[in-house]
């Protein structure tokens, strides 16, 4: 090892990349749960079990101090809320107001001043305060549906704005109990508990003693939770009660073991083959078999355990930058790194076992036959031969099986299923290279026919020698595989993402036009002028043009208004929603059946069709109603808003909007907030899946650079052959560089395509039961991949083609 250390280096790399690889894929894991603790979940982020009803409704003052007075309990915060309007920063504003938190179980971070301490007291959240011109010492009148009509309190602080996407939509204020006692209705109950437990105490005992405590105090369904146990059921509640995400996150660890596996055996099956002559040559002269193979496992271990080591290091180093970057984002400043002991021992583990193993056919090989047959070249497997034939035949039936698996876990929405059936199908893929691969490259060659004798010689030599063409293709077309593996993925799960929150939140935002009368803004200029606000990609007026006669919507409201389809399609984010002549359109959960409708000309009846969101009022299409609007009944204006707005925008379009109108801010409501919020959170967990993917191109290409290293010291007779016949060394340069980036491209689309395949068929599996799976293609992300895979090709072949041209013709024919 020490006198030729530089065989190790290349090895050495690929496997600390590998397990780099594999630990930085735990960490995204640890990581996701820690971000989605510090946004979904970031109201219980400290308590270590929380309590919820399972009905939603309110827990009694009886039943807060069972739970409180159990003696497993340290800490106990019983939460109260009520929404309430104020008014701020030109008009009514709407906010959500909570009690505060004893200081152990408190979530909010103050930003400036102090958490309230008299009775009257209260804070808000910074973004809000920014956004009404607030600061401490600032006064405000709260209203709600509680005894006092004008509860006026004083800011005492500001807290950091809530990440999550939930609350984000509203002012957050947080006072003590005599501010609640003024604007909450008396017996409103508690909405959830939160509990810190003492030293010692067994989280399950203490769950189960205390949900026992609560029923006999006449709690009704309590459901006690760890903090992490919530935040995975909000999740699964908002995947349609699948925890799809662990599901994901177990997958990629899985995807990157066996990538790690396969790279690390090239990669050492390569190194132990440019030492089989210099292994026999120790047998001969007396060497054991049994000294052989120890001395390569042992060499195996060492390097395979320091990599690991270097590996895991570099993982947190990778992390720890791009959570800190996240971080930076405004709306991503909940990314949080977590580094799981599973994620050092997986890598440590992982990195030596692999390697270890990776040696063990290689070191058998070396042994396998007689010291003076070792010294001669050996032929590779072929379809000429047995073991070709044998690994052919293998190949085909785990191609065949494992893409029939795949399917089939796609179908069934089964993502362990068609994970393993991607994987055995890509292993039967590697295992049939020689057949296909040397034959796309010498097709490929032919485009290097215009470079003269370099050229053509590189493309007889992919067909010279299948398995040794097929080895160098191997390591690119895994890395490209798994980049495009990923990023079409990701751009499939985006696009499903997309298309189940457009379905769910059709509506960016929404706002009534002002009530008819002297003074008021026409509703039509105040739609053009949203219209023009920064941010804004489109809005329309609808009329109201009539009143729902039998019964209301699941929200309470009865009036009915009309969009064209034109309108429909500029403002909607759900292209299937286009509303269809003589068809009213009601929210979620309404009444099916024919639809009685009181018009400016009196009853109408018309099918009415029940939508899969809440999130809309009942509209129907213009030319269904003929009447016309109804006079003194206020409109609706919706807004579409650009895919780039900032949660912050968003909020500030909110007051512009209700300006153009002459409407209270509070009545411009809609989900643009929750989306900017939820994809804030999308783009966190893709960011940090996405800085994974230049590893495997890295890893590619020192398997690249290894086997065309192999390829020239197996062919030093041969080039020096030709030298002597009269090919110059830029000539024999070039050779090696065309033949390098012939198989790199071929490689690169080759692997696009199996990632492409890969992808959707992933996406489908994971996401199928929860949104409508469309397979989308990155074209750019793909281009930018191939021409990475091919620059990285040419770069493998510098080292290697600039040693085959340094040895003179006459030294290199003299080598046996």
């Amino acid at each position: 090892m020490t006198t030729h250390y530089r065989r190790f280096v290349a090895i050495g790399l690929a496997v600390m990349l590998s397990v780099m690889f594999l630990a930085a894929t735990l960490m995204v894991g640890a990581s996701t749960n820690a971000s989605l603790g510090a946004s979904i979940g970031e109201a219980y982020r400290h308590a270590d079990l929380v309590a919820t009803s399972k009905n939603g409704e309110p827990f009694s003052q009886a039943a807060v101090e069972a739970a409180s007075s159990s003696p497993a309990v340290q800490d106990s915060y019983a939460e109260r809320s009520s929404y309430v309007t104020f008014e701020a920063g030109g008009g009514e504003q709407f906010g959500r107001l909570r009690n505060a938190a004893p200081t152990p179980l408190e979530g909010a971070v103050i930003s400036s001043g102090s958490m309230p301490s008299k009775p009257f007291d209260v804070v808000i959240d910074v973004k809000t305060a920014q956004h009404l011109g607030l600061a401490p010492g600032s006064t405000l009148e709260l209203h709600g549906s509680g005894p006092v009509k004008n509860a006026k309190v004083t800011v005492t602080g500001l807290v950091q704005s809530t990440n999550d996407p939930f609350s984000a939509s509203a002012a957050q204020l947080i006072a003590g109990p005599s501010v609640l006692n003024a604007v909450q209705d008396s017996g409103a109950g508690f909405s959830g508990l939160q509990f810190t437990l003492k030293p010692g105490e067994d989280v399950s005992a203490a769950k189960d003693y205390i949900t026992h405590r609560m029923e006999a105090a006449g709690a009704d369904g309590p459901v006690l939770q760890t903090a992490q146990e919530k935040v995975t059921a909000t999740v699964a509640m908002l995947s349609a009660g699948q925890d799809q995400l662990t599901i994901v996150l177990l997958a990629f660890a899985g995807v990157a073991i066996l990538v790690s596996t396969l790279v690390v055996a090239n990669t050492f099956s390569v190194l132990v083959a440019q030492r089989t002559r210099e292994l026999a040559l120790l047998r001969c002269l007396g060497a054991g078999r049994a000294q052989i193979r120890g001395s390569v496992m042992v060499e195996a271990l060492v390097v395979g355990f320091a990599s690991s080591v270097l590996g895991v290091a570099a993982a947190v180093g990778l992390m720890s930058g791009l959570v800190a970057w996240a971080r930076t984002q405004p709306e991503q400043s909940f990314a949080t790194l977590a580094v799981p002991p599973s994620a050092v021992i997986a890598g440590l583990l992982a990195g030596t076992l692999l390697t270890v193993m990776a040696a063990l056919v290689p070191a058998k090989a070396a042994t396998a036959v007689a010291p003076l047959a070792a010294l001669r070249p050996a032929d590779d497997a072929t379809v000429r031969n047995r073991r070709g034939k044998v690994r052919l035949v293998l190949g085909v039936v785990a191609v065949l099986g494992g893409a029939a698996v795949l399917v089939f876990g796609s179908v069934k929405v089964s993502l362990p299923v068609a994970l393993l059936g991607g994987a055995v199908s890509f292993v039967g893929i590697l295992l049939c290279a020689t057949l296909f691969i040397p034959t796309v490259v010498a097709w490929a060659g032919r485009l290097a026919a215009p470079a003269g004798v370099p050229g053509k010689l590189a493309a007889v030599n992919a067909t010279r020698n299948p398995a040794r063409t097929s080895a160098t293709a191997a390591a690119l077309l895994i890395g490209v595989t798994l980049v495009s593996l990923m990023m079409t993925g990701a751009a499939t799960s985006r696009q499903a993402f997309n298309s189940t929150l457009a379905e769910t939140y059709p509506v960016d935002l929404a706002a009534p036009t002002a009530v008819s009368g002297p003074g008021t803004v026409d509703p039509a200029q105040a739609v053009k002028r949203i219209a023009s606000l920064e941010g804004v990609r489109a809005a329309v007026l609808l009329p109201a043009v009539g009143q729902l006669a039998d019964a209301s919507t699941p929200d309470g409201g009865t009036t009915l208004y009309a969009i064209s389809g034109a309108d429909a399609s500029a403002v909607l984010r759900d292209d299937k929603l286009r509303p269809a002549s003589g068809t009213v359109y009601l929210p979620e959960d309404s009444r099916e059946g024919p639809a009685n409708i009181t018009t400016a000309a009196g009853p109408v009846t018309l099918d009415a069709k029940v939508l899969k969101t809440r999130h809309v009022p009942a509209f129907v299409a213009s030319g269904s109603i003929t009447s016309g609007s109804l006079p003194d009944t206020p409109g609706m204006v919706w807004v579409k808003v650009d895919d780039a707005a900032s949660g912050d925008r968003v909020q500030a379009l909110q007051k512009e909007i209700a300006a153009a109108l002459g409407v209270p801010e509070r009545t411009v409501s809609g989900a643009a907030i929750e989306r900017a919020t939820f994809n804030s959170i999308i783009d966190v967990l893709l960011l940090v899946v996405t800085g994974l993917l230049g590893i495997a191109v890295v890893i590619a290409l020192i398997g690249v650079a290894n086997t065309l290293s192999l390829s020239v010291l197996e062919r030093t007779r041969e080039n020096s052959l030709l030298r002597a016949l009269g090919l110059t060394k830029g000539q024999l340069r070039g050779m090696l560089a065309i033949e390098a980036v012939l198989v790199a491209g071929v490689a690169a689309v080759l692997g696009a395509g199996l990632g492409c395949v890969y992808g959707w068929l992933g996406a489908q599996a994971t996401l199928g039961g929860m949104a409508d799976v469309v397979p989308t293609v990155p074209w750019l992300q793909l281009a930018a991949v191939f021409g990475v895979a091919v620059i990285a090709g040419l770069l493998a072949s510098v080292v290697p083609a600039r040693r085959a041209a340094r040895l003179s013709p006459v030294e290199g024919l003299a080598t046996a």
